[in-house]
């Protein structure tokens, strides 16, 4: 749609910068035009001083004009030719963006256990029987009911943990229900900690 007279953000330039919005880019824009060197850092100096009207949070932090000439320098596309208090050179390594991280995309069965727990189960398969597997059971039990309750995934009944339990080791470890005693869940404790994500 095209209407005269509006102008959408969707139709403009890209910002550079968006924090500072499109008025200060428009400032930027415009020093480039200015022919005198005089003037263009006259220009830069009124624009630095909007910037540090605009982020009054950061002004206590010691290399807080550094930052905003930098800005300038990056917003300008190092094209501004004034002369910069700071070296303002390495600014376009420093900000830089990074390759993107890989998210590691395990195939596991059911999510709301997680990866680790997937791990312990392997574990647990491989194990002799005796004091350091039963610990492990136990911590391993207690952690999936608390996932259980944390997800909010259907049941987190015991039953459901020593079914999940036998059916993720293969049919190695069988919790007997009548003699294991699962650790109390506080369920607002763990409401609190999913608020807090």
């Amino acid at each position: 749609m095209n209407i005269e007279g509006l102008d959408y953000n969707t139709q403009r330039e890209r910002l550079v910068l968006p924090e500072y919005g499109r008025e200060v880019q428009n400032m930027v824009d415009y020093a480039l035009t200015l022919t005198d060197k005089e003037d263009r850092q006259q220009c830069a100096e009124t624009i630095i001083a909007t910037m540090a009207r605009m982020s009054t949070q950061n002004r206590e932090s010691e290399d807080f004009y550094q930052k905003l000439w930098d800005h300038l320098a990056l917003m300008s596309n190092f094209k501004l030719d004034i002369d910069y208090p700071y070296d303002v050179t390495q600014v376009d390594k420093i900000y830089a963006k990074g390759d993107p991280v890989v998210y590691p995309m395990n195939n596991i069965p059911v999510r709301h256990y997680g990866h680790m727990l997937f791990e312990v189960f392997e574990k647990l398969k491989t194990m002799e029987p005796g004091v350091e597997r039963d610990e492990l059971v136990r911590a391993t039990a207690n952690q999936m009911k608390r996932n259980l309750v944390q997800w909010g995934h259907g049941s987190s009944d015991d039953e459901k943990v020593a079914f999940d339990l036998e059916r993720f080791t293969d049919g190695n470890i069988v919790l007997d229900l009548d003699r294991f005693k699962f650790d109390r869940i506080e369920v607002k404790e763990l409401d609190k900690k999913r608020k807090k994500r």
